[in-house]
This record gives structure tokens, sequence and C-alpha cells, in this order.
């Protein structure tokens, strides 16, 4: 898999079935290894390791329902009081970040109303909140504190 412009960390991976899996440590089971997966579990590893979010406030792949249709959230950080902190979307390292990248999580924003959130393609990450008027980004990812949590 390709090196991505996160911390690296020790994956856990296992060939089952004539496919390489990942272990997901928040749903505590393998995955079958897919470009976003990689991300995925990178950004998971750096929110956790590198950025102090608790694992037990991190729900990953939440469906949810818009339009009438079924979708899903990579990752959900919750803050202590179970309010939505984070809300992160992740393409695999070769899809570029678009508009269309953004429009996608400010949709599912409509539905969480989380004060981040992040796009990723494991190369280049972008956090922002929604303002009144405007989207805001950060200079970086906010690390999990007293302040925000």
């Amino acid at each position: 898999m390709q090196k991505l412009n996160l911390p690296p960390y020790d994956v856990n991976l296992r060939k089952m079935g004539g496919k390489i899996h990942i272990f997901d440590p928040i749903r505590k089971k393998f995955l079958v290894l897919t470009p976003e997966e990689w991300v995925r579990q990178h950004f998971l590893q750096f929110l956790l390791n590198h950025k102090n979010y608790p694992a037990s406030l991190i729900k990953m792949e939440s469906g949810l329902k818009y339009h009438e249709r079924n979708k899903r959230t990579d990752l959900i950080a919750f803050d202590r009081n179970m309010e939505p902190l984070l809300l992160v979307e992740c393409k695999a390292p070769d899809v570029k970040i678009t508009k269309k990248t953004f429009t996608q999580i400010t949709n599912y924003y409509s539905q969480f109303q989380a004060k981040y959130m992040i796009v990723t393609n494991g190369l280049d990450h972008y956090c922002f909140r929604p303002n009144e008027k405007e989207i805001v980004f950060e200079e970086e990812i906010p690390a999990f504190t007293s302040e925000n949590s």
C-alpha cells in the first residue's frame, strides 16, 4: 500500500480467503484492505496516538440516511457528552480532494452537526468548521483536550 502523509504505526495485517485484511481496533475485527481502508485506519491511529482521542469515543462507518439514500460516515469522534466533535471523510490516496468531497461531508454535517469536519486522502488533510456564512479552515487537526471535549 502507498506511503501516506500520516505517522506510521504497527499495522496488523492478515491474509484471509486469498485477500489481505487490516485490523480495525474500534470494530475489533479484520476488514478487507482497500486503499480507502488503509487511509481510514491510518487516520484512526493518528487520532488515537497523536491527538489523544479516546477509542471509546470513536465510531467507525456509521450509517445515516440522506435524501432517502443510505450513506455512511467514515469516522465520527465524540466529545465526553457524546456530541459529535469530528466528522471525517476518507478517500483513497489516488482520489483527489475536490469540491464534490467537501459537498459530501457538508451534507453529512446537516445530520451530525460536528464541531469540526475533516476530509483526507491520506496525503492531503483539510480540517474546517462551519461558520454562519462560510467555512473556516483550521491550521491543524485539533487534539482531544478538556476545552473541546
